[in-house]
């Protein structure tokens, strides 16, 4: 007897996601910032970094990546991931799009200063965004995380002079060859041209609290 082939389909539905605020916007909000976290964090717990910078001029909005799972053997602890190979095509779809959804609802106007950070996994999205939707941010923060392949020059040619785009890790990061991949692939294809700035501090795989101060000013 011959065994059928199955067939994945796909069908299209609603669906909601949480994600997180720190602090209000209001006519004294310096920055507004939209973070996306990396590998393995949820959005309620990253944005508390950004709680160590002045909260009347910053305005923080945390996306929180769609798929949850257990770390560890015990279930206590939940984690979260933005993508993965499978069927990376839709899901970066569907992401964008409940990003899309997200800043729209929390930022009606053109904010003074926009800064759009990617930690660790979060980079693949934060650089994904700006690009696809030709977001006019004032600084692009990846940190600690490798740019998707798929990305071009011509993807960033839209950014407007005095744009800055700062690729940070740490000088000893447990993914330092995954960093200095993407450093070297940035530089060697001039993804960012002029706007790009390489900042490499002493340090591990982790947000650099320092830098986030430093630009927070």
């Amino acid at each position: 007897m011959k065994h059928k082939m199955s067939i994945e389909k796909k069908v299209i539905y609603s669906a909601t996601n949480t994600y997180s605020v720190l602090n209000s916007y209001t006519e004294k909000t310096k920055n507004v910032w939209v973070v996306f976290h990396g590998l393995g964090y949820l959005s309620k717990y990253f944005i508390k970094y950004f709680s160590r910078i002045n909260p009347e001029e910053n305005f923080i909005i945390a996306p929180q990546a769609p798929s949850k799972y257990y770390q560890g053997n015990d279930f206590k602890h939940v984690g979260a991931s933005w993508l993965t190979r499978e069927n990376t095509v839709e899901e970066t779809k569907n992401v964008l799009a409940y990003v899309d959804e997200v800043f729209k609802n929390e930022v009606t106007d053109i904010p003074k200063n926009l800064i759009v950070l990617g930690f660790s996994q979060g980079v693949s999205i934060a650089a994904r965004w700006v690009a696809s939707r030709r977001v006019d941010c004032n600084h692009l923060v990846l940190h600690s995380g490798g740019i998707p392949k798929e990305l071009v020059p011509e993807d960033f040619s839209f950014l407007k002079e005095g744009v800055k785009v700062t690729y940070i890790y740490g000088n000893r990061d447990e993914y330092i060859n995954i960093a200095r991949k993407t450093e070297e692939e940035i530089k060697g294809n001039r993804l960012f041209g002029n706007h790009l700035k390489i900042e490499v501090f002493d340090g591990i795989h982790e947000v650099n609290m320092d830098y986030i101060k430093e630009i927070s000013l």
